[in-house]
């Protein structure tokens, strides 16, 4: 085949993904304005630009009507393409952005649809385009395992409160008395920036404790290899975690942030930066960052960690600062080179989000 067949059949692949994407998106999207209590967060709901958001979604609907009916056409991805192009109309049948929703809206249980779409959302139109104009190894944008990330990236957003809850939990009941009030009243009276340049400190030391345990400690590790099971990272792979995994880190990290007196806002900072900072840092680029890589963790140190090389397996526990590392003698990071495999060795982990939460109780 020649290079400029290449291209096309390339490009429609890209274009094929994209509007299966935006039209899961859109329909769903507007399956919120349908059920906002059922599925929408009623914090985020109070804060909407609703003009700017509905103009967003029938934008979102038209787009992935067109890339739909473009790949189709001159492509070979005729079927994800028709798809994307069938559940934009389905939106658009649904009422698209029309859709009214009667205010106010009334208490309900709710799923949290609206804030998995968002975040998915804005993090694909960022990182999508940069993994496919500077990517660290080339692959497909639905790579091997992409489906299975999804379900993870989705049920880590609706569970959110109950994860949160539950990662709080010791320090709310269980380790109230270890609060010491002069300490607590001085941490609290500190400037933001410095709170939050503590609380990096403090956490990723904790993080640095139970990422190693989880890494030694047998049953630990069959729940975090789970993680360490993906063989293609990008800006997805890093919601593979498995569910006790996300509570028992979030535990160790967070309760000696409450404990310690940090006030509210600066572990709100501290959980965005994280969280941002958790997506970029498992993102397929190959961005080097020179000196930066020996004060912060960056995409290249983190990947060590999830390496199969013989050379790197437990290596680079910490997800802020390498000194930590460097001090407990677990850094890995060779000159300018990056990991030659990724995964597990000898990986007998399924794939499938369910398997997978299964998979560390089965002998």
């Amino acid at each position: 085949m020649s290079a400029p067949k290449i291209a096309v059949q390339h490009g429609s692949a890209i274009l094929a993904s994209a509007s299966a994407a935006l039209g899961a998106i859109s329909l769903a999207a507007v399956l919120c304005f349908w059920f906002p209590a059922e599925l929408t967060t009623p914090e985020l709901r109070a804060i909407y630009p609703m003009g700017l958001v509905r103009a967003l979604l029938q934008t979102t609907i038209a787009i992935a009507f067109a890339l739909g009916l473009v790949s189709a056409i001159i492509g070979r991805n005729k079927g994800l393409g028709l798809a994307g192009t069938a559940m934009a109309l389905v939106a658009t049948l649904l009422g698209g952005a029309s859709v009214p929703v009667e205010e106010p809206v009334l208490p309900s249980g709710h799923l949290g649809l609206d804030w998995f779409l968002l975040d998915l959302f804005l993090l694909a139109i960022v990182y999508v385009p940069l993994e496919r104009l500077f990517p660290r190894v080339p692959q497909p944008v639905v790579r091997e395992g992409f489906a299975t990330d999804l379900v993870y990236f989705f049920v880590n957003h609706v569970l959110v409160h109950i994860l949160l809850f539950l990662a709080v939990l010791p320090a709310i009941t269980l380790l109230g008395w270890a609060r010491y009030e002069p300490l607590a009243r001085a941490v609290v009276s500190q400037p933001l920036p410095l709170q939050v340049a503590e609380i990096v400190v403090l956490a990723d030391l904790f993080q640095y404790g139970i990422h190693r345990l989880f890494h030694r400690v047998p049953l630990l590790w069959r729940v975090h290899a789970v993680h360490h099971s993906s063989k293609r990272l990008d800006w997805l792979a890093g919601s593979r975690l498995h569910l006790i995994d996300i509570v028992v880190v979030r535990a160790v990290t967070f309760t000696p942030l409450f404990v310690g007196g940090f006030s509210d806002a600066a572990i709100r900072a501290y959980a965005v930066g994280v969280a941002i900072a958790g997506v970029f840092l498992h993102a397929n680029l190959r961005f080097r960052f020179g000196l930066l890589e020996k004060v912060v963790v960056t995409p290249r140190y983190h990947a060590f960690h999830h390496a199969a090389d013989a050379e790197a397996v437990d290596k680079n526990f910490a997800f802020h600062l390498p000194a930590i590392d460097r001090i407990f003698g677990t850094q890995h990071l060779p000159h300018a080179t990056w990991p030659k495999r990724l995964g597990v060795e000898g990986d007998r982990i399924p794939d499938g989000w369910l398997r997978q939460c299964l998979h560390p109780f089965r002998s």
